[in-house]
């Protein structure tokens, strides 16, 4: 499939103009404090913007897209529970990290339990960024590859170069203002793609609100009491915590605390930004739903999606015979669930069913999403390796020039080591649900040490040890059950996985606390 020239000359432009204008903010840069946090130069709401472009990624179009396509609504519930995150976050969270002075999120917790607790969490946070940074990549990938027929790899490479390229040039400032652009075309691109799906659909919206329901397409999920899948309280559960750990722990939410002019501030621009994506988020769900109706009524395009997913699935075999081939191919399409061809059905449907330049517009909506995320990932994390790793280790004394060169090779290292993940991560079934499973591991990691070092004033370096090394084998439980005996196997969700650490480590870490300063209180007696 060839995009016509048209389109490809939109998505050339919007690509350079984005490109153009974070690279403009590079003579701004004058230090390192300017790349990584541009304090007190930006207004609250392009702040708030800013947030919400982070939030807004491929992974949005294509991964909440296709989840709804494949299933219902039941990950929305995620996003029902950001409200009470960001009432957590703003209440304490903020005021503590600015109060505090540190660019990075994780020196404070070198002085609650030491040096290792410092490194620990500043690897899980560049382990979640590297996974990030893939499964957004690959979901540009997907789209382009669907439209145009080029190479995963060649596009994963050219984006991961761009994407990069201003990152390092432009630094904090480039990523907030370019990130209030992206999410302009994100929304635009998202409200024409529905308007164009509602319109062609034959029968028009009720028709379309039909097939939905009877397939209950607009379910938020089970609601009864069971952890061992993806029910509505797992889901929200899992919502929860990890919005917590993104407002209150995360890097790239704690640097643009920073920026922000005052607390109230900081607040206003969180609230706006996590409230906006839910009515948003939302619109994405129902993008996938009325995309799930409009191939039920068009069974040959439905046909069509099978096929061209089942010959991708089967050229990463590489079956050599040809005629073997056609064969595989037309089993596997016959075998081929809805929920298997999900995040093929967007790119799919924008090469059949757009008109000619709305097609490149929808596109350049994506890759603008995928780039106003990375590169506030790239970003936070080479701010985490040189605050937490270079300058600690390394090189304390460094001038701000060496830390401005540290840092953009360091923004160079990341996107190339996320690059590569994405690489490795072709074929993956579902962007969306492979994020979320990557993110709850290392999220969970990091979680429970984060709330015992907030909380539990009397927490010490070796209960922390004792609440990691807990958390830890939790994870590695939950996550590898599936290898285990069945009697050992774990009776939760994957997604439980960052629920069950992140309390494990605290529970934990609070008990071990108390035992050890009861035992400490006798020793004096004595």
């Amino acid at each position: 499939m060839k995009l016509p020239l048209v389109d490809l000359g939109i998505i050339g432009f919007s690509v350079i103009i984005i490109v153009l204008f974070g690279s403009s903010f590079a003579r701004k840069n004058r230090s390192s404090n300017d790349f990584m946090i541009a304090k007190n130069f930006v207004p609250g709401w392009v702040i708030g913007l800013s947030y919400l472009g982070t939030y807004l990624s491929s992974n949005t179009f294509i991964g909440v897209v296709g989840i709804s396509f494949g299933s219902n609504w039941n990950y929305f519930v995620f996003s029902l529970a950001i409200p009470i995150a960001i009432l957590i976050s703003s209440k304490y969270f903020i005021p503590f990290y600015r109060n505090g002075g540190e660019i990075s999120a994780y020196s404070h917790m070198e002085k609650r339990f030491g040096s290792w607790a410092r490194v620990y969490s500043a690897a899980c946070y560049l382990l979640i960024q590297f996974s990030r940074i893939a499964t957004i990549t690959l979901g540009v990938a997907l789209a382009l590859n669907g439209l145009t027929g080029w190479s995963m790899a060649s596009i994963i490479l050219t984006s991961g170069v761009l994407i990069t390229l201003y990152t390092v040039l432009g630094g904090m400032k480039a990523i907030i203002w370019t990130e209030v652009i992206q999410s302009v075309i994100i929304f635009s691109g998202a409200i024409l793609l529905l308007i164009i799906i509602l319109t062609d659909i034959p029968g028009g919206a009720g028709n379309a609100f039909r097939i939905a329901a009877e397939n209950s397409k607009f379910s938020l999920g089970s609601f009864k009491l069971s952890f061992a899948e993806p029910t509505f309280w797992v889901v929200f559960l899992y919502g929860l915590f990890m919005n917590i750990k993104s407002f209150g722990f995360d890097q790239t939410y704690v640097q643009r605390y920073h920026t922000a002019k005052s607390d109230k501030d900081a607040r206003k621009s969180l609230w706006m930004g996590g409230m906006l994506y839910v009515p948003i988020s939302l619109l994405f769900f129902f993008i996938g739903t009325m995309l799930f109706s409009y191939y039920q009524t068009q069974p040959n395009l439905l046909n069509d999606l099978k096929h061209k997913s089942a010959i991708a699935l089967l050229k990463e075999q590489r079956i050599e015979n040809q005629t073997t081939f056609n064969m595989s191919v037309d089993e596997k399409a016959e075998s081929l669930s809805i929920s298997k061809i999900a995040d093929q059905a967007l790119p799919h449907f924008m090469g059949h069913g757009l008109p000619v330049g709305i097609a490149g517009f929808i596109i350049a909506a994506i890759i603008a999403a995928a780039m106003s995320t990375l590169s506030v990932c790239l970003n936070s994390s080479s701010t985490i390796f040189f605050e937490d790793i270079y300058k600690r280790y390394i090189h304390p004394n460094t001038t701000d020039r060496e830390g401005l060169i540290v840092l953009r090779v360091g923004t160079v290292v990341v996107g190339t080591i996320g690059t590569v993940f994405a690489l490795m991560m072709v074929g993956v079934q579902s962007i969306l649900a492979m994020w979320w499973q990557l993110t709850g591991i290392f999220g969970g990691a990091m979680l429970g040490l984060f709330l015992l070092g907030f909380i539990v004033k009397k927490a010490d370096k070796v209960t922390a040890i004792i609440s990691v090394t807990i958390g830890v084998l939790v994870i590695l439980w939950i996550t590898f059950s599936s290898k285990l005996p069945s009697f050992l196997q774990s009776p939760f969700h994957a997604y439980m996985s960052v629920v069950i650490s992140t309390l494990s480590m605290f529970l934990v870490g609070l008990l071990v606390s108390r035992f050890r300063n009861k035992n400490n209180l006798k020793n004096s007696i004595i």
